[in-house]
């Protein structure tokens, strides 16, 4: 798997390459210390994966996560932060990227996160995941409230009742097998309605559709 590796710190940038470059089935493929030069590095290098980072002096993260992700055949992101409730890996998260992990994740489960995301699967620990949707819906005004709880049940609206039963599922953190347990149908089910779900709301992952739900339901 190809990975390019964006952080504004050449330290950090550095102990990642020895961690991915360490493992026979990685290998980075490019480095960045800014969004425009990440922006850059991916065209040129087409990776399967990038460890992008979200504070960065100049093209923060998230705006290079958006321009990438809007491009043909991106790859898949995983955001790196030092905060656990960043608005900007919210940002991040909502636009398509698919996993959030510390920079302070010990190497293991760094690896393991790398993996998932390539592999197309969501890479956020539950506490992490918790607390995101916890600020992704905390206090706002009452005005914007109401105007994104009013675009949520108009998205939802368009999924028949068991879509949006798996998705209310999704935003209680179940798992595939859980939802087909407590809905009484066939895990295969459960990631039909979840591939419809995806189509349908023209998202791109789990925690999008929580935090969907989540507004929906302010």
């Amino acid at each position: 798997m190809r990975i390019v590796i964006v952080d504004d710190d050449q330290l950090v940038r550095m102990a990642l390459r020895l961690i991915v470059d360490g493992e026979p089935d990685l290998t980075v493929v490019g480095e960045a210390a800014d969004g425009d030069a990440a922006i850059a590095v991916v065209a040129e290098q087409r990776p399967d994966v990038v460890l992008m980072d979200v504070r960065m002096p100049g093209r923060d993260g998230l705006s290079a996560t958006t321009e990438i992700l809007g491009r043909p055949e991106p790859p898949r992101i995983l955001v790196l932060t030092t905060f656990d409730s960043d608005e900007m890996v919210l940002g991040a998260l909502r636009v398509g990227a698919l996993g959030f992990v510390l920079k302070d994740t010990p190497p293991p489960r760094l690896l393991a996160a790398v993996r998932a995301v390539a592999a197309g699967e969501p890479a956020l620990s539950p506490a992490a995941t918790t607390r995101l949707i916890a600020a992704a819906t905390g206090p706002r005004s009452s005005d914007a409230s109401r105007a994104a709880r009013e675009t949520a049940r108009e998205r939802l609206s368009a999924l028949t009742d068991r879509e949006r039963e798996t998705a209310r599922a999704i935003a209680d953190g179940l798992s595939n097998t859980e939802i087909a347990r407590q809905l009484y149908i066939s895990v295969a089910t459960v990631k039909a309605h979840i591939s419809s779900i995806f189509t349908k709301l023209a998202l791109e992952n789990r925690v999008q559709i929580a935090m969907l739900v989540r507004d929906a339901s302010d």
